[in-house]
């Protein structure tokens, strides 16, 4: 079958590296793709938002299969776009409808569904610039941390966690007043701060049946310590040593039973990667957030891990017979580090020269912000550049040998955190 992938991050290489292993897949193209996947897929130039052109390549390339990758498209409403048009009737879509990517692009719909089906996550309000008094009572009335969230998508970076109470509402005064994160932080959600580990759970479901994929852990802060600006993620490692066969069941009745529960009786269609962001309190899960699709750089420790043909996975899921399938699971662990861009995730450099990408032989990497330029050379895109993951008989030596793989890349600015893994 001809497969489309839309997206251009570590995400997007990591699915197209899996599914041409695949005897189902024919053709796959990336839309728009990166240099990673320029060499496995044919990337078409397109932007993830223009419906009307994915239309036009799923009919040029006689497409049977579209994986959505990134958020915007599935939030924006691509799902219900193509199946709109009949001629498309046989297209097999992998990604929520827009009713339910709504559990992604607004932070208050997320929180109403979680406290509807009885799913524990923080205590919670929400402001407008209306009601920006009241915030400003809120923080007055309860003690730091403060969590400010902004209500819609804001790219990984609309979660603020402040530990200084005149400071959190200076915040929030300008995520209400003045749309530090623009139309996303219209609404802002103010939570409680829950003091943890987190942990990356992702569910693979067609609407009925769903199919719980290798849980991750990943590291979003820039510094090392996880301290510093928030990222779109500096590494990643599965298994979780600290997820025990009793939190694991704690996590399925508790959260995941219910979620899926909840999206059947609310009628939110959904045939896709659900993510769950959880933290560990103590020794029961809350749900800090959900995603509709694979996060990053999860996916490119999860993805490996999966012994299954990804295509029929996909498949099942995108025809509702999920059921039928047994997932088989890799017992390796696998680890992967992020080389950033200097300056990220504030200002940096594009365009600059990637060196070594040929030299990695004992680990897998995937492009996340990369292209290639007229001379065919790999050049930086973007604030998230290279992803190397490693398998190992534990945690430890997975994340030993990306590192010592890693040491193979070299670009003008590359920075990465030497300390992944650091609190397993």
């Amino acid at each position: 079958m001809n497969i489309l992938i839309i997206g251009s991050g570590g995400r997007e290489h990591a699915l197209a590296w899996k599914i041409v292993q695949s005897p189902n897949c024919s053709e796959l193209y990336v839309a728009p793709g990166n240099a990673g996947t320029a060499m496995l897929a044919k990337n078409i130039n397109l932007n993830v938002n223009d419906f009307k052109k994915i239309k036009e390549v799923i009919h040029s390339n006689l497409i049977n299969m579209i994986i959505i990758g990134p958020e915007d498209p599935l939030v924006n409403g691509l799902h219900d776009y193509l199946i709109a048009h009949n001629e498309l009737e046989n297209l097999l879509i992998v990604g929520p409808k827009k009713a339910a990517a709504k559990l992604e692009g607004s932070k208050e719909f997320a929180k109403q569904f979680m406290i509807k089906h009885n799913i524990p996550t923080a205590k919670h309000e929400i402001f407008t610039r209306d009601s920006l008094q009241q915030g400003y009572d809120y923080l007055e009335s309860n003690s730091p941390p403060f969590v400010l969230k902004a209500d819609g998508l804001a790219a990984g970076k609309g979660v603020l966690i402040i530990k200084d109470r005149e400071e959190a509402k200076d915040e929030l005064r300008e995520m209400l007043l003045y749309a530090k994160f623009g139309e996303a932080s219209k609404k802002v959600v103010i939570e409680e701060f829950l003091s943890g580990i987190e942990i990356s759970c992702f569910i693979l479901t067609d609407g009925n049946s769903h199919i719980t994929l290798p849980m991750a852990k990943d590291y979003k802060k820039i510094k090392e310590g996880d301290k510093g600006l928030n990222t779109g993620g500096m590494g990643a490692v599965s298994p979780v040593p600290f997820v025990t066969k009793d939190f694991e069941k704690k996590i399925n009745e508790r959260i995941i039973m219910p979620t899926i529960k909840g999206l059947k009786g609310d009628k939110l269609d959904f045939q896709g990667v659900l993510f769950i962001g959880l933290i560990k309190v103590k020794e029961n899960p809350y749900v800090i957030e959900y995603n509709v699709r694979l996060g990053d750089p999860e996916t490119e420790v999860v993805i490996p891990r999966i012994k299954n043909d990804i295509v029929e996975l996909l498949k099942a899921t995108a025809n509702k017979t999920l059921d039928k399938i047994d997932l088989e699971i890799d017992n390796r662990s696998v680890a992967t580090i992020m080389a950033v861009s200097g300056g990220y995730p504030d200002k940096h450099k594009k365009g600059v020269i990637v060196n070594g990408c040929n030299e990695i032989s004992e680990s897998v990497f995937f492009h996340a912000g990369t292209k290639l330029n007229d001379k065919g050379q790999v050049i930086t895109s973007g604030g998230r550049v290279i992803a190397v993951s490693s398998y190992g008989i534990n945690h430890k030596e997975a994340i030993e040998k990306s590192y010592l793989e890693m040491k193979k890349i070299d670009f003008e600015g590359i920075y990465y955190r030497k300390d992944i893994g650091f609190d397993l």
